[in-house]
């Protein structure tokens, strides 16, 4: 069951530190002449955009089926997600691009000592956010909220190199161009996140099956019924971080209609008790020949 006031509260959480972390960041970045740093401040105010799409999403994707939508809105969740990808994608891009037009620019001031405090407070405060949003997202196996916590620990990890650019920097003016190096770094951290994510939900949009592990898992549930002779046209559907399954169960063609009734759904209770994301079964019971 999706704990959507869990969801909220570390979302709100998460939007509240990054205005906070950015702004923050900026100001260090302009006053301490570090492009690298405004960069990073820029990569964490496109956080508050993908807390904000899940603040509005959870209400609909958690929303009950209804004659319009009988699957229900599971998948409202993977649009989301995508909508985080790509604001993943156009941060990295405007960040990379600002980072090669500019890497022959020569600095015009030094870069000032406090500037490191800007990626320090990223790394400590982002890592944190990560791992508090990546076990709510994992408790409620969503995979928004899950990519939402990976945005916040690419901040995190990003901010490592825009440190050792400026520390560089700040020891030999001569590395000041690690600067913008650092800058293209964060951009290559964040593009790449940026593809997993909207791959991974496109595939679930347009019905991709569960993994073959997963698939292997689910044979080894149903072999266990002493009643179940064989199965096959086994299919699953993904909606969101749920899984739907139907499959065709070969059982003794001598039994009456209510004891195949009954091993099915004994098939199905397992199937459901033994697969957190699996939330309905469609069985199709045939007799064995």
């Amino acid at each position: 069951m999706v704990n959507t006031k869990e969801i909220k509260k570390i979302t709100l959480w998460g939007l509240g530190l990054n205005i906070v972390i950015s702004i923050i960041k900026f100001i260090i970045g302009v006053l301490g002449n570090s492009q690298a740093v405004v960069a990073d401040a820029a990569h964490s105010f496109s956080d508050t955009s993908t807390d904000m799409v899940i603040l509005f999403g959870v209400k609909y994707w958690t929303a009950p089926p209804d004659s319009k939508h009988p699957y229900g809105h599971q998948k409202i969740e993977s649009f989301i997600t995508i909508l985080i990808g790509l604001v993943l994608l156009f941060a990295a891009c405007g960040i990379g691009y600002n980072a090669l037009v500019t890497i022959d620019e020569k600095h015009t001031a030094p870069l000032k000592l406090f500037t490191v405090i800007g990626p320090i407070i990223s790394i400590v405060f982002k890592e944190w956010l990560f791992r508090k949003t990546y076990q709510i997202g994992v408790k409620n196996n969503s995979p928004s909220v899950k990519a939402n916590a990976w945005h916040h620990r690419t901040d995190a990890l990003s901010s490592i190199p825009v440190l050792i650019a400026v520390v560089a920097s700040l020891f030999n003016p001569k590395l000041l161009f690690l600067d913008h190096v650092g800058a293209l770094v964060v951009a290559v951290f964040i593009l790449k996140l940026a593809i997993e994510v909207i791959f991974n939900n496109i595939n679930e949009l347009i019905d991709t099956g569960i993994s073959n592990e997963e698939k292997q898992s689910i044979l080894a549930i149903i072999k266990k019924n002493p009643n179940v002779i064989g199965f096959h046209k086994i299919r699953s559907r993904k909606l969101g971080s749920s899984v739907y399954l139907d499959l065709h169960l070969e059982v003794d063609g001598n039994l009456t209609v209510s004891k195949g009734h009954a091993i099915s759904e004994e098939v199905k209770s397992s199937l459901i008790k033994g697969n957190s994301r699996i939330i309905d079964v469609m069985i199709h019971l045939e007799p064995n020949e």
